[in-house]
């Protein structure tokens, strides 16, 4: 199957990805090949084969959720590089839009 470049710029955009100029041959190449490759799979007798929604039917085993206290707050604030009262300080890392 045949990526153009129109369809490879409608999934970059799609994926919020950044396409450079020169890298949108070997994009639209591997694209291609990866689609031929899935396209293989209609050759596949499925009639009679239930569909699945897990590969394995095994189940998780999950531990009952109990709220415990295993670390106080001071021995979690011990190795901190900076804390006030019971709180860690960070930098600020988001922005105002303006």
């Amino acid at each position: 199957m045949k990526v153009d470049k129109e369809t490879l710029h409608k999934i970059a955009h799609l994926a919020r990805l950044h396409v450079k100029p020169e890298e949108e041959d070997k994009l639209q190449e591997d694209m291609s090949k990866i689609l031929t490759w899935v396209a293989k799979l209609d050759e596949l007798d499925t009639e009679g084969v239930e569909p699945q929604t897990h590969m394995t039917f095994e189940k998780n085993v999950l531990r009952d959720d109990v709220p415990k206290s295993e670390i106080t707050t001071e021995e979690a604030l011990k190795n901190a590089p900076k804390h006030s009262n019971n709180h860690f300080e960070v930098p600020k890392v988001l922005k105002r839009n303006s």
